[in-house]
């Protein structure tokens, strides 16, 4: 079972890290893809070429077991939409092989404005990542769509291909790559909010000045 987490990751922090191993551990993923987007839909335009975003996602899981990385959005000359990933992933894994597309409770809230939503709760599980204590607001029109699809055991992911959506509470940590390009452009350092070897590349490429 393949969990995927997209984003920007401009830069990736320890925020995107602790959160994406949580699920690792409580779902027992085979392993965890970070998916950094070429072209961003739903959010601002990453300021960092893309193979700095790649290398900074390398650099920060480097060594760690059942985490790579996976480039195929940058690779796309037009919007990364989701739909797509998941369509080239099935390509390539087969109609079987559980995946499980993470994103946080904020964009869920939107989800049914998402390039065919409906296809891609069909083709992967839904892993809604809450903070502890706040479980996610949902809308009635979401929660009329969620209700028939909503897992409660981990274990019930591995019987289907796709299609269940399942609540994960993770660590909840205050920190944004927002928060860290404007730290660095103010000239402060935004050591132990990110690896010290994506720190380091930030510094090397003078990135975010």
């Amino acid at each position: 079972m393949i969990g995927i987490l997209g984003g920007t990751f401009d830069p990736i922090h320890f925020g995107h890290l602790r959160t994406a191993l949580d699920v690792k551990l409580a779902l027992n993923l085979d392993e965890i893809r970070l998916t950094p987007l070429r072209h961003a839909v739903h959010r601002d335009q990453p300021e960092t070429p893309a193979k700095l975003r790649l290398q900074m996602i390398e650099a920060a899981i480097s060594g760690t077991p059942g985490f790579k990385t996976d480039d195929r959005e940058l690779r796309r000359d037009s919007a990364s939409y989701t739909i797509d990933t998941l369509l080239s992933l099935r390509e390539e894994l087969g109609e079987e092989e559980p995946l499980c597309l993470l994103m946080g409770s904020d964009a869920f809230k939107d989800f049914l404005s998402w390039h065919r939503p409906l296809d891609i709760a069909t083709l992967a599980h839904l892993i809604i990542m809450t903070r502890p204590g706040q479980p996610a607001k949902i809308d009635p029109l979401l929660q009329q769509f969620l209700a028939p699809q909503q897992a409660t055991d981990p274990a019930e992911l591995r019987t289907t291909p796709g299609g269940r959506i399942l609540f994960q509470t993770v660590t909840q940590l205050d920190i944004s790559a927002t928060h860290i390009r404007a730290m660095v452009a103010n000239g402060d350092s935004p050591r132990f909010l990110l690896p010290d070897a994506v720190l380091e590349i930030i510094e090397q490429e003078k990135l975010y000045r």
